[in-house]
């Protein structure tokens, strides 16, 4: 298998706005870094996709504490993990809708 590659996009649905300057990391579930970057004033990373991903389960931590933090509110979550299984070469997009008290998230496109 080919690399496949990820993307991710976080919206603050309590604030009404993308979340600008969040801390995002992607891992191999023993904890060794993949790539690391902050969302732009879109909630998104350029450049993120570049990253290459083998086959196997990966996760996606967003340092939801730091952003909240960061923009004076408090959050009930001071991070969000995402656990996720990369089958095939293709490309993840993994999105996240936050909130201080509740998130989701699902496959993008």
């Amino acid at each position: 298998m080919s690399a496949a590659t990820i993307s991710t996009h976080v919206l603050d649905a309590a604030a009404g706005t993308p979340a600008a300057g969040m801390a995002v990391r992607v891992e191999l579930l023993d904890g060794t870094e993949v790539v690391r970057g902050v969302t732009d004033d879109d909630g998104r990373i350029p450049g993120f996709g570049a990253a290459a991903l083998g086959a196997g389960h990966h996760r996606i931590v967003f340092d939801t504490g730091g952003y909240f933090a960061a923009t004076g509110r408090k959050g009930f979550y001071p991070e969000v993990a995402i656990t996720f299984t990369v089958e095939a070469a293709e490309h993840y997009h993994v999105p996240l809708l936050l909130s201080p008290y509740a998130y989701s998230t699902y496959r993008g496109s």
